[in-house]
């Protein structure tokens, strides 16, 4: 009797790294289906370009978080960051646009904003590297003061009357398209080259993977952490800012919850919190997956505390399934 495979298991065998490989994809086209035949107005352009406009202020900030966890690091303040940038910007916008115009005005609050997410994100690393404080600790501290300063820059009220350009950043649309979906695919590009072909995203999976052996062969792996911390930083100033555009104002409880969501769609994306596993495709995956489980539900008319729930399951069973997968393979 012959021991060769039969065309069934040779299929099989062909078939299922490709549905390990790509698990996340297939459920998220699954999702989408199910979702066009039964949630009303899903498929219309107007609610797709919703849905992108809507993800694309996480996802900016969902890419730099990649790069952190995959360097074995993890930042809780960017939801704080986010709400004090766009308090930054609009505190210049107010303060400065008749003395200096608006434009200039809102540009420089906008420079200030990233110089503070820069600045935070890398003093982060650097208390990791002095002190041996982890990620989680400086960055849980941050997520108070961050948002303490936001709300002492605001006094507690929204700032408004903003310059009515600035409207354009996150409510605008160039050639039909929302422009924050022009920014969050230039910054998914700009990531996942960045990860994928230079010497700094090698360097990042070295640290996440193993530290010792990173150091040993001549990475200096506390800068290469303290920059992905910084880059995140950076990103959540740009997110920051469009969000206070969106909605015309800068105050310091927005944005409320958002380091959550932004961690969620890392891990429902494959990246490992233990470092040195993680794509930043799979980040855009889960990024669209909870943008269309959020609005799915919205137009199923969900109860929202149900769509907490819901999001809390989907978040379990996203670990649960990697952890499955990984050692499937």
């Amino acid at each position: 009797m012959s021991d060769a495979p039969t065309t069934a298991q040779r299929a099989n065998g062909g078939l299922m790294p490709f549905v390990r490989t790509y698990t996340m994809e297939l459920i998220l086209l699954a999702l989408v289906v199910f979702l066009i035949f039964t949630a009303p107005g899903f498929a219309s352009l107007a609610n797709t370009l919703n849905v992108l406009r809507t993800v694309a202020m996480l996802g900016i900030i969902a890419f730099g978080m990649t790069a952190v966890i995959i360097a074995g690091e993890i930042d809780l303040s960017v939801g704080a960051g986010a709400a004090l940038a766009g308090c930054i910007v609009a505190w210049f916008g107010v303060t400065y646009a008749e003395a200096w115009g608006g434009t200039a005005a809102l540009g420089i609050g906008f420079l200030a904003a990233l110089i503070v997410g820069f600045f935070t994100g890398f003093m982060t690393g650097k208390f990791r590297q002095w002190f041996n404080v982890p990620s989680f600790i400086t960055t849980l501290a941050l997520f108070t003061a961050l948002r303490g300063a936001a709300n002492l820059i605001t006094g507690g009220f929204p700032l408004s009357n903003l310059p009515s350009s600035f409207g354009f950043f996150g409510g605008g649309y160039l050639f039909g398209i929302p422009f924050p979906v022009y920014l969050f695919a230039l910054t998914f590009v700009a990531m996942h080259f960045l990860m994928n072909h230079t010497s700094f995203g090698r360097s990042v999976y070295a640290v996440g993977g193993n530290m010792e052996a990173a150091r040993l062969s001549g990475i200096d792996v506390w800068k290469v952490k303290s920059l992905t911390l910084a880059l995140t930083g950076v990103l959540t100033a740009v997110s920051g800012t469009l969000i206070a555009s969106q909605i015309g104002s800068g105050t310091g409880t927005t944005a409320t919850g958002m380091e959550l969501d932004v961690i969620a769609a890392v891990i429902i994306g494959g990246t490992s919190l233990f470092g040195g596993k993680g794509r930043i495709w799979g980040t855009f995956v889960g990024v669209i997956f909870l943008g269309c489980i959020s609005n799915g539900m919205t137009l199923l008319n969900v109860s929202e505390y149900w769509q907490y729930v819901v999001r809390g399951a989907i978040i379990l069973g996203a670990v649960l399934l990697n952890q499955m997968l990984d050692r499937s393979r």
